[in-house]
């Protein structure tokens, strides 16, 4: 065991999803654990950070870390890994982008704490409680994590090596990635280890696209019924298909439900929510301003249908207040 790469796995902010695609990995996870010495998987081992903060910088191959960052705690943990860490490799959206959490950027801390402890209809809290960072409790002192004002995706607090995106990143690209990562086969720092190339391109209804979409109206897809086999937006429903990045495995079209844009932006755009408004745009065939006006109202939540996964790297950021 000795020889064996030491991994990392560790899980910040977010539901848990992407530590499942590690144990998705099924059989194929047993030759991993038999290649590599996993000396930090919280959700699984019981290891302890003091067990990490005495090991050696850089003894660590590789951190494979997944969620956003969004309190004090999550951050020291970030930090380090990092500085245990040869190569850091943000693992799902959350990680990458800041995932749908982000959307809580669009709002204040003071809103959400107000909602959360005081306004919400099932609230019972007489006393007004708030947690706070410091509390003295019969002359003892207990601390939580300090909750930050915005959602963070990883880059934004630590340097990252490498970038896995998905909501979660399906078995066959982790795998591909934790081989890289052995065979010494990565490409250059602060690349995206899936393909580049957006998911329309893959798509099997790609083909039933015309050489011009026009629209007339805009549908949700709870509102309708989507033909399983046609373009989800030759029949009007938004899909954010050409402007993220393939990879996925096309999981929700194969449901018949249009991308929500998990993968992020396609490679050489910065900001996958403004790529695709500009695509749409090009694509309504109205004459007037007021149909246009009547068309964009036909979408309750253009932000959250755009931004869903990206906010916190997005041009938007977050709320200015």
């Amino acid at each position: 065991m000795a020889g064996k790469p030491k991994v990392a796995i560790c899980w910040l902010g977010g539901c848990g999803g992407c530590d499942e695609t590690v144990v998705d990995m099924n059989e194929v996870l047993l030759g991993v654990v038999n290649a590599v010495d996993i000396i930090l998987w919280p959700v699984a081992l019981d290891f302890k950070y003091d067990h990490v903060k005495n090991m050696k910088n850089k003894e660590i191959v590789l951190s494979i870390i997944n969620g956003h960052v969004r309190n004090s705690e999550q951050e020291e943990v970030a930090k380090l890994l990092r500085e245990k860490s040869r190569l850091v490799l943000a693992f799902g959206a959350c990680a990458c982008f800041g995932g749908t959490p982000g959307m809580a950027n669009l709002t204040t801390k003071e809103d959400i704490f107000n909602w959360v402890y005081r306004d919400a209809p099932t609230v019972v809290n007489p006393k007004g409680n708030y947690p706070q960072p410091k509390t003295s409790v019969n002359g003892k002192e207990l601390t939580l994590p300090e909750f930050y004002g915005q959602v963070h995706a990883l880059n934004e607090v630590i340097d990252v090596d490498y970038y896995l995106p998905g909501c979660p990143p399906p078995p066959y690209l982790v795998m591909n990635a934790l081989s890289a990562v052995l065979d010494n086969k990565l490409p250059p720092r602060g690349a995206t280890l899936a393909p580049h190339r957006a998911l329309c391109d893959t798509c099997k209804r790609n083909k039933t696209k015309p050489e011009r979409i026009t629209l007339q109206q805009i549908k949700r897809i709870h509102m309708v019924e989507a033909d399983p086999e046609t373009c989800f937006l030759v029949q009007g429903i938004i899909c954010l298909g050409p402007a993220t990045r393939t990879g996925c495995g096309e999981s929700c079209i194969e449901i018949n439900v249009p991308c929500r844009g998990c993968f992020g932006p396609v490679e050489g755009v910065a900001d996958s929510g403004a790529k695709y408004i500009s695509a749409l745009a090009a694509m309504l065939d109205l004459e007037s301003e007021e149909k246009i006006a009547e068309v964009a109202n036909q979408v309750a939540d253009l932000t959250g249908y755009l931004y869903r996964f990206t906010a916190p790297v997005s041009t938007l950021k977050a709320k200015r207040v």
